[in-house]
């Protein structure tokens, strides 16, 4: 729009002291280079020379100093409501404080006010509802106009970077509610390469954001050049912005609400980090120690150990979409044949990776996980010894057998459900035995007989509502009954027992 008013400007004078023949060439050009229609294009050039410059308007009078008083009578009376919801009420006020003899308008104080639209009776109040003190309307908070300084970049505007351009995102791990403090895991991932690294967070802060993220920069094995991120006000801050600024990154971010403009530190959200961590809630020092502990062997695993896919190009025919992957590599293997990368960065990579171990990597990483689901799971597992942690070996041998135990990732297996017990005392406990006795005597008797018969001998202490659990507790002896029938007594091992301290079913 800026630049369309430049034009406008830059092409009205031309337009104005033109011939005929002059002004239709310069419509045709016009309309070429800003797509307009003739006569709009023609109406916005004379517009130019014909407006006045904007200023302020002189006040207009319209509502004297009676209108307005009454309309903050009005206002107080509506309990303060906004002009727009004001507008439709005031005949409906006014007709009923009239009524009740709470208000005497003039006739023309009666039709000046019926006559205020929206706009005016907001205008008219503005410096009422200041004085009293009203909330003025929600400013965009400071982080908006950080947006607006921060460049966007969309999925398809990478054009192939070179090593050092990095997409960033947070993954909380705040299991099944956000309330409280959690951990939360600052991922970064390159866009040439696929190179992932990951850093635990203990609260959400611009501030510890930078220092993680200055830490981080001194793992990657390349400097960092680019730093991409979403909207969160973590990163659309002062001292992000300042930070990038004084280390010479470039800080870009993707639109609002277009996660696929950041795909690529999204896939690896998912593939490495919920893939290795899960969806457990972590909290505390104790947890973030575990985490940063599990992040150590990670990154190397991930970034020398774990091949994957990168898309080559796509392409849509209709709905139709086509897409071309490079063959599976590692970021270490993407890494080394970049020609822009560094002699010195291929040496130091090169002999980092003639060091690692995958199978101790993975061992470590195992141990990690199992360390950080019994820190997740503490008040549970409280009273069970924690599981020491293979040896190296006894690791690798179980790799042959592994895949019999179903899922091997601690993180990634579901919860222990803890039995839930009974919360009130039982109501039959103390008539437990002489219930099992006529049981005994005639077991075809239904749960809502023996409970009659129980009712008729103790009037008023066993209401019908019993009935519901004197079912559950037949059941059960008709199952041991069952049992012993097909298998002798020696097999009777499955009735219900009552624990005598609680009268909880065991």
């Amino acid at each position: 729009m800026a630049t369309r008013d430049e034009l406008v400007a830059a092409v009205a004078a031309r337009h104005a002291s033109g011939t005929r023949t002059e002004r239709a060439r310069i419509l045709d050009e016009f309309t070429a280079v800003t797509g307009h229609h003739r006569k709009h294009a023609t109406r916005l050039l004379r517009a130019v020379l014909t407006s006045h410059p904007h200023g302020p308007r002189p006040e207009r009078r319209i509502y004297d100093e009676a209108v307005r008083q009454a309309l903050v009578v009005i206002w107080e009376a509506s309990d303060r409501i906004c002009g727009k919801r004001l507008r439709p009420l005031i005949p409906i006020l006014v007709e009923a404080m009239e009524r009740h003899d709470h208000l005497h308008l003039a006739l023309e104080v009666r039709k000046g006010l019926l006559a205020m639209s929206a706009a005016t009776i907001d205008r008219a109040l503005r410096e009422v509802r200041e004085r009293a003190g009203q909330r003025k309307r929600r400013r965009a908070p400071p982080s908006a106009a950080i947006r607006r300084s921060v460049a966007v970049r969309t999925f398809d505007g990478w054009d192939d970077p070179p090593p050092g351009f990095m997409e960033a995102d947070l993954v909380v791990h705040s299991g099944t509610s956000v309330k409280g403090s959690f951990l939360q895991t600052l991922t970064l991932t390159d866009i040439a390469t696929g190179w992932t690294e990951c850093a635990p967070m203990l609260v959400r802060e611009q501030k510890l954001l930078t220092e993680v993220l200055s830490e981080m920069r001194r793992l990657l094995p390349f400097p960092l050049l680019g730093f991409d991120t979403d909207n969160d006000s973590v990163f659309m801050n002062e001292t992000v912005r300042a930070y990038c600024k004084d280390a010479g990154l470039e800080f870009t971010r993707c639109r609002p609400y277009r996660k696929n403009d950041q795909a690529w530190v999204e896939q690896k959200n998912g593939a490495v980090v919920r893939h290795t961590v899960g969806y457990r809630r972590y909290e505390g020092l104790d947890a973030a120690a575990a985490l940063a502990k599990l992040y150590r062997s990670l990154r190397l695993f991930v970034n020398f150990f774990q091949p994957s896919f990168k898309l080559a190009e796509k392409s849509r025919d209709g709905a139709k979409v086509t897409k071309r992957y490079h063959a599976p590599a590692t970021p270490h293997q993407r890494l080394i044949p970049d020609r822009r990368t560094s002699v010195e960065t291929r040496q130091k990579v090169s002999a980092l990776h003639a060091t690692l171990d995958p199978v101790r990597l993975l061992s470590e990483i195992r141990a990690a996980q199992q360390e950080l689901v019994e820190i997740a799971d503490r008040p549970l597992a409280s009273a069970i010894a924690p599981p020491t942690a293979p040896t190296l070996e006894q690791f690798l041998t179980g790799l042959r057998t592994a895949w019999r135990a179903g899922e091997i990732r601690p993180t990634l297996r579901p919860k222990e459900t803890v039995k839930r017990e009974r919360r009130r005392p039982d109501p039959l406990v103390s008539v437990t035995d002489q219930i099992r006795g006529w049981f005994e005597a005639e077991p075809w008797r239904t749960s809502r007989e023996l409970l009659e018969r129980l009712q008729a001998e103790q009037p008023g202490s066993y209401p019908d509502g019993l009935i519901r659990t004197l079912q559950r507790r037949v059941k059960g002896w008709r199952r041991d009954r069952a049992h012993q029938m097909v298998f002798g007594e020696a097999g009777a091992t499955t009735g219900v027992a009552i624990d005598e301290a609680t009268g909880a079913e065991l």
